[in-house]
């Protein structure tokens, strides 16, 4: 299976404190990689630096054998990135904020017209396409955001909580999209919600003080509490004397 994100001793420090601390991991196609850990653990700076947005102390990151910060473009052209309040220019409507998007990754035309509808159908938002985007409820801010990270169908996509504020069939349907991508990209999902992680990902990694405790598929760490659920073992390896032994 060949490794389309590839994380080695990533490291960031802010002064004296130490976001993230040599963070390692692989990603293959097909993946779907739960990304999980308390506020504060360094799960939004690691996805920023994967992401090329924050410059890591340490250690490098690959998106489809190009280094994000060495070869950002190419590195980029790879990736779809929907960060945490995703930013969005308020006054334009969603279809012309998705023109926009698509003018900047260099589409024009009919490929830039397709490439448009299909992210708007992907991600259900034909009824508010001539809407702007300041009207919209957070849970379709939220789906615009989504679908200009899918608009150039990347082999990568990293995900900072795809589904925050969608109502239940939102999530549902966001699941599902994410599901049908799954087998032809390699994919994070930064999370809280551990329902999501048991719907949609193969594997999960918890993070705590900027570290990673465990790196394996949920069925594994469910097994690892006698209450056979994941979010117990959630909390006791991201409890403070876990997190300190």
């Amino acid at each position: 299976m060949a490794a389309l994100i590839e994380i080695d001793g990533l490291t960031k420090r802010f002064g004296t404190r130490v976001a993230v601390d040599h963070v390692s991991f692989r990603v293959g196609q097909g993946e779907v990689l739960g990304f999980l850990g308390p506020n504060g653990a360094g799960k939004t700076t690691t996805m920023r630096m994967i992401a090329g947005f924050v410059t890591p102390t340490a250690g490098t990151a690959r998106i489809c054998g190009y280094d994000v910060q060495q070869d950002a473009i190419a590195a980029r052209r790879m990736l779809g990135f929907l960060p945490e309040g995703a930013p969005l220019y308020p006054e334009m409507t969603v279809i012309g904020f998705l023109r926009f998007i698509a003018a900047i990754r260099g589409y024009s035309g009919a490929e830039a017209a397709a490439r448009v509808d299909n992210a708007i159908h992907l991600t259900a938002l034909d009824e508010v396409a001539y809407q702007t985007v300041e009207i919209l409820s957070k849970g379709f801010r939220r789906r615009v955001g989504l679908a200009q990270a899918l608009l150039h169908d990347p082999q990568v996509l990293v995900l900072d909580e795809p589904t925050d504020g969608l109502d239940p069939n939102q999530k549902h349907e966001v699941r599902t999209l994410i599901a049908r991508m799954a087998p032809s990209k390699a994919i994070i999902i930064s999370t809280h919600i551990l329902e999501e992680v048991d719907a949609v990902c193969s594997r999960a990694i918890i993070i705590a003080s900027g570290r990673i405790v465990a790196d394996a598929t949920p069925q594994e760490l469910a097994r690892r509490h006698p209450s056979g659920k994941l979010e117990e073992v959630f909390r006791a390896m991201t409890a403070p004397q876990a997190k300190a032994a």
